[in-house]
């Protein structure tokens, strides 16, 4: 059976330079630079986590293009952009598949298309809402299909870092946990009542577990 598999974490920002400050001053390591996604005018830095699991800081490339849709992970919308202003936070995870289309197909929570995607020479087809929405405001996971069998993880340096768990909450919480249990993750990802949707991450690092 087709699952899938937490494949990275993804901390916004408004600028990459405050999202790589803020993930070293909570983990104790610096992301190092990833490059540009031209298609989304967007760009990254990445953080080993473990063996194919990486920490991913995005932000709007000031030197990308304006893409002619809305940006992925909801980087476009002013409620989003307001509360990056005020600060980088985990936004959202990505979820790895070899059969991107079967599990999309699935998930009872619309994941969006499925679109190709590029950095540098690294491939793969993701799922992007066409408004660029998170599903479930980031507790559904986004799903990946590398096209090869390289990992941006394989050449990241480990600093020890490892994720313990990633946890949400939710005001309707049952629909999240059914698509969750859907894609395979419904015991990798627990998601439990909350007023307002919240995504968080507990990472071991060599100041004790770190909660982002």
């Amino acid at each position: 059976m087709n699952v899938a598999t937490v494949d990275h974490l993804v901390i916004a920002a408004t600028t990459l330079a405050q999202g790589c400050d803020f993930v070293e001053s909570g983990l104790g390591a610096r992301p190092q630079p990833g490059g540009r996604h031209p298609a989304m005018g967007t760009h990254n830095a990445l953080l080993k986590l473990g063996e194919r699991l990486f920490l991913e800081v995005i932000a709007i490339d000031p030197q990308g293009v304006v893409p002619p849709r809305p940006r992925w992970f909801d980087l476009d919308e002013p409620r989003v952009r307001a509360t990056l202003a005020e600060g980088p936070r985990l936004i959202h995870y990505v979820a790895r598949t070899d059969d991107i289309e079967a599990l999309s197909a699935r998930s009872p929570i619309d994941l969006g298309d499925i679109v190709p995607a590029t950095r540098g020479d690294l491939r793969w087809r993701i799922t992007v809402p066409a408004d660029g929405h998170l599903p479930a405001r980031g507790l559904v996971p986004t799903l990946i299909q590398w096209s090869d069998t390289r990992h941006p993880a394989d050449s990241l340096p480990d600093h020890g870092l490892s994720l313990v768990a990633l946890a949400g909450e939710h005001p309707d919480p049952a629909p999240v946990r059914n698509a969750l249990a859907r894609l395979g993750l419904g015991d990798d990802v627990k998601v439990t009542y909350g007023q307002s949707p919240r995504l968080a991450a507990m990472i071991r690092t060599s100041r004790g577990i770190v909660t982002i």
